[in-house]
């Protein structure tokens, strides 16, 4: 299959999108695991992305802490590997965009093993997972949530159309917080953080995500960060990870502050009062089924993610 990138100038900074549909359903699933990928360079000149081929392989084994000191993801440019990359399956109908912008980020985690498997490949396929247990298992129209981050720190699309209305200034109702879906946006955090805290490769792309989001939406990270558990009864996004919201806030805020981004700030679209999820408008499955129940039964054993 052939990619035609394209560079989609956002609010704030330059994002990169392989223009190819919304998934890859013509493509054979053959169960093996990703071993090529495509790799958006770093900032060119002025502001301009450099695109290498999808099919380009990297020399050797690739992790994320190859080069530590190099983040994977930057506020100032984006670097979102699209579902055409990571080989999503076609959703059972596009994504539903409301003209509004969301008033709040929810911090999730996926509940999964803290892998030590930092490479591309294990962050496509673990998004790979995510999309089939939610539509296979609980029902839904596609992933729940419409972004995700590997504990290696890439940074992936969800929900179909999250990228575009992200780049508009609007939201694309997802399926991940109970009665709450059409006024926030969910970032999934690949990990179980009761106990142990995120690695530093995923705090550094959750803050940048998070620096990103609230340029485009216009939000202030003091009110607009919140994690899952603030609106359902939930362990979600785990013991640590929900403790280290302040941290995140703060650290957010003082990015913001720090920007040299230049030009004014893009008006803010109204927010009208959320309306609680309607269970007939087929667009996130079943709201009432929702993503991280404490039923034990949400993720089933250890994680395959070559399947």
């Amino acid at each position: 299959m052939t990619f035609r990138d394209q560079i989609i100038a956002g609010r704030k900074g330059t994002v990169l999108i392989a223009q190819s549909g919304d998934g890859a359903a013509g493509r054979e699933r053959d169960g093996t695991a990703v071993t090529r990928r495509s790799v958006i360079g770093g900032v060119v000149g002025a502001g301009l992305l450099e695109v290498l081929a999808f099919g380009s392989p990297f020399q050797g084994t690739a992790t994320a802490d190859a080069a530590p000191d190099a983040p994977l993801f930057t506020a100032d440019a984006p670097h979102v590997y699209t579902r055409a990359q990571w080989r999503a399956r076609s959703p059972k109908r596009p994504g539903k965009i409301l003209g509004r912008a969301p008033d709040h980020i929810v911090v999730h985690h996926t509940d999964t093993a803290n892998s030590n498997d930092l490479t591309v490949a294990h962050a496509f396929g673990l998004s790979r997972y995510i999309q089939n247990f939610h539509m296979d298992k609980r029902g839904w129209d596609d992933c729940g949530q419409q972004l995700t981050i590997s504990r290696g720190g890439f940074v992936m699309e969800g929900r179909n159309r999250s990228l575009a209305s992200i780049r508009d200034g609007d939201l694309v109702v997802g399926a991940q917080v109970l009665h709450n879906n059409e006024h926030t946006i969910g970032i999934e955090n690949e990990g179980t953080y009761m106990k142990k805290a995120a690695p530093g490769r995923l705090w550094s792309s959750l803050t940048e995500v998070c620096v990103w989001l609230c340029r485009a939406y216009d939000l202030d990270p003091a009110e607009a960060i919140v994690g899952h558990r603030d609106y359902n009864t939930t362990s979600c996004p785990g013991d640590v990870l929900y403790s280290r919201l302040p941290t995140l806030r703060r650290a957010v805020a003082a990015r913001l502050e720090g920007s040299s981004s230049g030009g004014p700030k893009p008006k803010p679209k109204p927010k009208p009062p959320p309306k609680p999820d309607d269970p007939g408008n087929g667009q996130g499955g079943n709201p009432y089924d929702y993503y991280h129940g404490d039923d034990g039964d949400d993720w089933p054993g250890l994680l395959n993610l070559n399947w």
